[in-house]
């Protein structure tokens, strides 16, 4: 524990952690309206206490630690840190947690398990807080774990659908798969720097000894709770859980936290392991905007452009600019929650996610409008808003990586990043003209009872579109260099690529053009279809994975049923069979000869009385008959 743990930083620390989990259990008791306010008021004097310590923040952080086991002479500390990165966190996680719960109240005024879900929100929440503060993989990864579980309850929250638990199931079990390479990368770690404190493993790392494989290994947790390469394909499913949830999920956690787990682990990645990443980065960015491009469900479009923008996350993990990354983190939870909670109000206008069903909307939801044209502008990277301005920070950190390197494989990474904006406004442009240009098209739902959503809905999207611009973050509005966000955490290598920024627009300016423009296709066509379907990677792990493995089990069965199970039970037949004949030998046989013996010295014996009888006839009789049969058989 810290030499004084009753500081106001220290206080401020555990209460924060503490809020969440001490509302998950209050609203389990609560009654139904009393559940809400209390949410709302737990999450924002969780936001006030974050200001509060991100204001008193000591420059050399703040430490909470306690013993939690003692194994061989091994200490196993829980301990939790907040540095700068960790400050900045709980804000953003706190800020868009309270906007989406505001929400909430009246996108889900009819639900019946409201006070189930709002108490599955702060158990998601306090999850989240749990890996932000966590200070040593261990901690980190427990929360992690419970992550896992809130998403899973948060997904699957309509039960008695069965697409939202097959989504639940799919997403927790993906998880899995990456979580076990993330836990052996944690013994790895342990095995080779025999501590798992970041501040410690940060100078370790430093040293370049950490070897290729473990870091490869914790990368896999991002890829899991990420949605990267090629476990990608949970997060679209996901979908199916309360569209509140899905602003929560696709914002500020969740599948930002293993971007904020690459920072942490940043310094233990070997040169190899950073070029796989980025690698992987790249390939899930084209992969997730593809998907974008042809979908028909307004939260699956935006679902597919949160893998891709992960993807790009990653790449600039790979090619070094953490605080890229980082910076693109932050702006993309504003607009991308400004984008799903305006699907929402989208959604609770018409009864309906299919954008087939939509059109002409702009005359009747104006400010949802508004608010999602700023923040679909910002994903896109259009200037003067805050997504061009972290764009360009990871596109200039990915050219000055690959300019490093010297080779035209490196050098095709930034490009085909650089690309994907053009992809990004692509699809952007035509979700943008289906929902809300052209004609109305749904035919059970009328155009005059479609109408803007009351201010506890509006007011959230108004705030996140306003927050979506680039005054925020810069007073510069086609660069962030000069940002208040990287003299908090510098650039690794300032780039300056003079033509980089009217490239992007330009190539912005005609995806979103060539989008606006585009005629449907055939749905059946086979271009469509690899969109639609993923890029077949759920059938490619039907054929190979899944078929397989039912397969195996199939034979394993069988296999157990005819030959385990009947070398079992012919071996119980003939020990039984062998029983009986063991137990006939043994009346017939044994039994029978001890038997016939006693019967026949019985019979003797009874010949033998009937000759003692006391009567001189009989003795003479006998004599003679003995004499008889000794001389028989002399003779």
């Amino acid at each position: 524990m810290p030499a004084n743990p009753f500081q106001l930083p220290h206080l401020l620390t555990a209460s924060i952690l503490l809020l969440p989990f001490a509302g998950f259990l209050v609203l389990t008791m609560a009654s139904r309206r009393v559940a809400q306010l209390i949410a709302v008021l737990l999450t924002g004097a969780g936001l006030l206490l974050s200001v509060l310590l991100a204001v008193d923040l000591p420059e050399q952080g703040v430490t909470l630690q306690a013993n939690w086991v003692v194994l061989s002479g091994a200490s196993f500390p829980i301990t939790f840190r907040v540095d700068a990165l960790a400050a900045l966190m709980l804000l953003l996680v706190h800020f868009v947690a309270l906007l989406v719960q505001v929400y909430s109240i009246s996108y889900l005024h009819d639900e019946p398990k409201l006070r189930r879900y709002f108490s599955y929100l702060q158990l998601f929440v306090g999850a989240m807080l749990g890996i932000v503060l966590a200070g040593n993989l261990l901690v980190m990864y427990g929360f992690w774990e419970l992550v896992g579980l809130a998403s899973y309850l948060l997904i699957g929250f309509y039960a008695e659908r069965p697409a939202a638990s097959q989504a639940a199931k799919k997403a927790f079990l993906m998880n899995r798969v990456g979580d076990i390479g993330f836990l052996i990368g944690i013994f790895l770690t342990y095995y080779y720097f025999d501590t798992l404190d970041f501040t410690t493993l940060a100078s370790k790392g430093a040293d370049g000894i950490a070897p290729t494989a473990l870091g490869l290994c914790l990368f896999m947790g991002c890829v899991g709770k990420s949605a990267q390469f090629p476990l990608l394909t949970w997060l679209p499913d996901a979908m199916e859980g309360p569209t509140p949830v899905s602003a929560l999920l696709h914002a500020a956690t969740m599948v930002a936290a293993g971007i904020f787990l690459l920072a942490r682990v940043h310094p233990l990645l070997s040169l190899d392991a950073l070029v796989v990443i980025t690698i992987i980065g790249t390939v899930t960015t084209l992969w997730g905007g593809y998907a974008a491009v042809f979908q028909t469900d307004i939260k699956k479009v935006l679902a597919f452009s949160t893998v891709s923008q992960l993807g790009l996350m990653v790449v600039g993990m790979g090619t070094g600019n953490v605080a890229g990354a980082m910076f693109h983190l932050l702006t993309h939870a504003f607009f991308k929650a400004g984008l799903f909670l305006s699907a929402g109000a989208i959604i609770h206008a018409v009864h309906s996610q299919d954008m087939r069903q939509m059109g002409g909307l702009r005359k009747v939801l104006p400010t949802t409008f508004i608010a999602y044209t700023v923040c679909a502008a910002a994903l896109s990277g259009l200037p003067f808003l805050s997504g061009f301005l972290s764009k360009e920070a990871i596109l200039g950190g990915a050219f000055g990586w690959a300019e490093t390197h010297g080779s035209g494989l490196f050098t095709s990474v930034p490009i085909l990043v650089l690309l994907s904006s053009g992809l990004t406004a692509f699809y952007m442009a035509r979700q943008w003209r289906l929902i809300f240009f052209g004609t109305y098209r749904s035919e059970t739902i009328p155009l005059s009872t479609a109408h803007e959503p009351g201010w506890l809905m509006r007011g959230p999207v108004v705030i996140l579109a306003a927050l979506s611009l680039w005054v925020w973050f810069s007073i510069n509005p086609l660069s962030g260099q000069g940002s208040w966000f990287f003299r908090l955490f510098p650039l690794a290598d300032e780039p300056h690529v003079w033509w980089l920024a009217p490239v992007s627009i330009a190539l912005v300016l005609a995806g979103g053009w060539a989008g606006f423009r585009l005629r449907e296709p055939n749905a059946d066509s086979g271009y469509v279809q690899l969109s639609v379907n993923y890029g077949f990677l759920d059938l490619f792990y039907d054929r190979l994975a899944i078929r397989s493995t039912v397969r195996l089990a199939t034979f394993l069965n069988r296999t157990d049923q005819r030959a385990i199970d009947g070398v079992v039970n012919g071996a119980g037949i003939a020990t039984v069979v062998l029983a009986h004949l063991t137990s006939l030998l043994d009346r017939m046989g044994v039994d029978g000869l001890v038997n016939g013996a006693a019967w026949l010295a019985g019979r003797l014996g009874q010949l033998a009385r009937s000759v003692q009888n006391g009567r001189v006839q009989s003795y003479i009789t006998a004599a003679v008959m003995g004499l008889l049969v000794i001389l028989w058989w002399l003779l």
